[in-house]
């Protein structure tokens, strides 16, 4: 890769410069593992490239369903090429049934199936914990408007559903889903960050006893060759996507 200085880095990937061009980015998946804000972390060999290979079909996919992302290409094994964005700092979250979170804030029973669509949003803030917000606090603390965070639910839903029809016809329910927006610089909303396995729950069959997703490792019942089979597993069903 044409790499040129580093923009920034965060939990799992760094971001840098693309010198073909002053509007791209390269983002670099790395194996880094994080839970509970960065508290618990730990290092899998390959999850990056697994990471990388799940967001680039996840991403493709969303392109040919006319739904645009930052994403441009992939070149090489960890390397992904994007807009650069001015990201908004919120986490956009879709849930079909109801479990992690959302049981301790709101009187749901696990399994709960959301029809329509639930939709959530987090600040992003690991000094508060990502907390919860509605559209009005979204506003007032100035990081979008009512304009904007309507068309990030109408996209995150409509993402959702995309990505749902993926995986029924594989057999596994997606669960929940977190996407995260920025803004280029015309101002165009997009998906941006990226798409893994981080980033849903996922349940093949619709048990949650056979979960492949980060969940494994946040709640610590398994060994890390577990954790990371599944992130393997969950690359593997995302190349049918395309």
């Amino acid at each position: 890769m044409n790499l040129g200085a580093k923009i920034a880095e965060g939990k799992t990937k760094v971001i840098y410069q693309d010198l073909g061009s002053a509007d791209n980015a390269v983002l670099f998946f790395k194996d880094d593992i994080t839970a509970g804000d960065g508290a618990k972390h730990d290092i899998l060999a390959g999850k990056g490239k697994y990471d990388w290979e799940t967001t680039k079909n996840c991403f493709e996919l969303l392109k040919r369903n006319g739904i645009p992302t930052h994403y441009i290409s992939a070149p090489e094994d960890n390397y992904m090429v994007v807009r650069k964005m001015k990201m908004i700092p919120l986490e956009c979250v879709t849930r079909r049934i109801a479990t992690g979170s959302i049981l301790r804030r709101l009187p749901f029973k696990e399994g709960t199936i959301f029809n329509p669509l639930l939709f959530e949003l987090f600040l992003k803030d690991d000094v508060l914990h990502d907390p919860f917000i509605n559209d009005d606090h979204a506003i007032a603390l100035k990081v979008a408007n009512q304009k904007e965070i309507d068309e990030i639910r109408n996209t995150t839903k409509r993402i959702f559903t995309v990505l749902e029809k993926a995986f029924a016809k594989q057999g596994i329910a997606l669960v929940d889903l977190k996407l995260e927006y920025g803004r280029d610089a015309a101002g165009k909303l997009m998906v941006a960050d990226d798409i893994t396995n981080n980033a849903w729950r996922i349940w093949p069959e619709g048990k949650k006893e056979l979960m492949l997703d980060k969940q494994l490792y946040r709640e610590g019942k398994v060994g890390m060759e577990a954790v990371l089979e599944g992130f393997r597993i969950a690359n593997e069903i995302s190349r049918k996507f395309v």
